[in-house]
């Protein structure tokens, strides 16, 4: 059975021959009452603090879970993001290669026509040359012959 102030203050002892002083064991049991107060206050005051401290706890461990769980959902958006970035370089990186030999290919192609063109033009050239030079032999000997029908033929003056 718990003991509360008022018991304390309420308490009669019966008294007997030869018993104690009534005054000194009313003012102990006022201190001892008085005292049982304080403590009860202080315990009240303690029971509401240990409460409050543990409803913070609790919210701090919510607020601790929270952020581990934005943590790790942020580490996780963190990678996907740089997979993705990863694979979007290495396309691109794919992309630039194969455009850069289309492009080697095509300048390849232009090397090979501009050859062509030049041992055409070569051709054509030389052609060109040999013809020039059939006809300035024509021509000279169409003028040797025209020379020496002149010389043949006297003047006839």
């Amino acid at each position: 059975m718990r003991i509360t102030p008022l018991d304390i203050q309420q308490k009669q002892f019966a008294t007997k021959f030869r018993g104690f002083d009534v005054e000194e064991v009313d003012a102990f049991l006022e201190h001892v009452r008085e005292e049982m107060e304080e403590l009860l206050r202080e315990n009240a005051n303690l029971r509401e603090e240990v409460k409050r401290y543990e409803k913070q706890l609790k919210d701090y461990k919510s607020i601790d879970s929270t952020l581990k769980d934005t943590l790790i959902a942020t580490q996780k958006m963190v990678e996907e993001y740089q997979s993705n970035a990863q694979k979007e370089a290495e396309l691109i990186k794919r992309e630039a290669e194969l455009k850069a030999e289309e492009m080697i290919s095509k300048a390849q192609e232009r090397v090979v026509k501009i050859h062509e063109d030049i041992t055409d033009l070569k051709g054509v050239r030389s052609h060109f040359k040999e013809e020039l030079r059939r006809l300035i032999e024509s021509h000279l000997t169409m003028l040797n012959f025209d020379k020496k029908r002149e010389e043949e033929i006297p003047d006839e003056v």
